[in-house]
């Protein structure tokens, strides 16, 4: 089974809360709201798809680049690495 099929529900989860926050946005600007109501809304939702981006990269190493039947130490540290390299590139 796949990472995103068994997390799917949280993903989906998450992609709802990304659409409430671009919405929002849409609303704001409809809104003639000023830039200073936009851009936060804005960093908001790009914070929440560069965490949605995030966790699938990590699945996507953990589930199908690494080879779980070698468990070997040196690859899975080289591992944890990439996905502490995504996830502050991705913050």
């Amino acid at each position: 089974m796949s990472h995103t099929a068994r997390d799917k529900e949280k993903l989906v989860l998450r992609v709802r809360r990304i659409r409430g926050q671009i919405e929002a946005l849409e609303r704001a600007l409809e809104g003639d709201k000023g830039c200073s109501e936009i851009l936060p809304i804005l960093t908001a939702a790009r914070g929440a798809l560069n965490g949605l981006m995030a966790e699938l990269l990590e699945g996507h190493i953990r589930f199908h680049v690494l080879d779980p039947k070698l468990k070997d130490p040196e690859q899975l540290e080289a591992a944890e690495d990439l996905i502490d390299v995504v996830r502050s590139y991705l913050k």
